[in-house]
């Protein structure tokens, strides 16, 4: 019997519960920090015990997922704790495409796509000296946006990145990718594409809660102007979004325009969930910033079900679902080749 495995982080109960839903092994690669927490749930069936996550390299525990058969689901925890070389040279199958998650973790790699995919994405700035209005400073890889900051010059860019490199949360060697800051609604864009029905789903949408930048807004302005610390754009968690109707054939264009540039770009391209992320301006145009070639958390807002796949499944449908659905369907029809690297 095929088995689903994960690391035990970022969207791990909702991917094994959904596998078991499916009648589907659940493995989690749990660091002994959390086996506590884990060992809560009835539905996961086998932890593999570790101390840090790249110890699922190690030919043993690779030899455990080999046994069992296992598709390992990556999260974000995945591309922030290894490298892109570390990923793709994990043996067990991988749901999805491995490749293409280095082209998330690289901001360059990252805004060819998305400028193949034909999406409106904000201009870059190449070097801080060249800042002469509002712009972003992020951090490269899934960072979950600790370390992101705001700068209006090359004066207050200095001054922001010597500060968090003093603090230790971001190194002096780093390389920091420069954005203009694109305001507006924040929506972030949630999809499944299936290779073995050639279809994409747009699943829901979610809105990310950052501290400590949004408690910054309920402080009066005298008080902010004082403050000297950099915010923090760290992710705490999502709530749910549910768009104007006559936004989605927009959203459903910008997810095939994804697929088919991830088709030519980085094959096999762009196959199960993943995420376009950006902010509606007040003409209700859509400016996306960032994209995520995998299940993203804000996923778990949705465990019985979004409001848009109540519209495709008649019974709940999680994300974690869906993939375990993906991975059985292929199991069975002998085309699990067509959805794993």
């Amino acid at each position: 019997m095929t088995a689903i495995a994960t690391l035990g982080s970022h969207c791990a109960l909702q991917v094994l519960k959904g596998a078991k839903d499916e009648g589907l092994k659940t493995i989690l690669v749990c660091e002994r920090k959390r086996e506590r927490l884990y060992r809560r749930f009835s539905f996961i069936d086998e932890l593999i015990l570790v101390d840090s996550f790249t110890e699922i390299l190690e030919q043993k525990h690779q030899s455990i997922l080999e046994q069992n058969n296992a598709v390992l689901i990556p999260h974000g925890t995945l591309i922030a704790q290894m490298s892109s070389e570390q990923i793709e040279s994990i043996k067990t199958p991988i749901f999805g495409n491995k490749w293409i998650l280095r082209w998330e973790s690289d901001r360059t790699m990252k805004e060819k796509l998305m400028r193949e995919a034909k999406l409106p994405v904000p201009k870059p700035v190449l070097h801080s000296k060249d800042i002469d209005k509002l712009v972003i400073v992020k951090r490269q890889g899934a960072a979950g946006g600790k370390g992101y900051f705001l700068a209006a010059n090359q004066e207050d860019y200095n001054k922001k990145r010597e500060q968090l490199i003093s603090q230790g949360i971001i190194s002096k060697e780093e390389t920091l990718y420069i954005q203009e800051y694109a305001a507006g609604v924040l929506a972030y864009l949630q999809f499944f594409y299936s290779p073995l029905k050639e279809e994409l789903e747009f699943f829901g949408a979610d809105q990310r809660h950052e501290s400590d930048i949004e408690g910054l807004a309920r402080i009066p302005s005298e008080q902010q102007l004082k403050n000297t610390k950099v915010p923090s754009f760290n992710v705490i968690g999502n709530s749910p979004i549910v768009l104007r109707e006559s936004l989605l054939d927009e959203v459903y264009t910008m997810g095939e325009n994804f697929v088919e540039a991830s088709k030519r770009i980085v094959s096999p391209g762009m196959n199960g969930p993943f995420c376009i992320e950006g902010v509606y301006d007040e003409n209700a145009k859509f400016t996306s910033f960032e994209f995520s070639a995998r299940i993203v958390a804000g996923t778990n807002i949705y465990m019985d079900g979004s409001p848009y796949y109540s519209l495709l499944f008649n019974e709940p449908m999680s994300m974690g679902k869906r993939i375990a659905r993906e991975i059985k369907t292929a199991k069975e029809t002998n085309q699990l080749d067509k959805i794993t690297t």
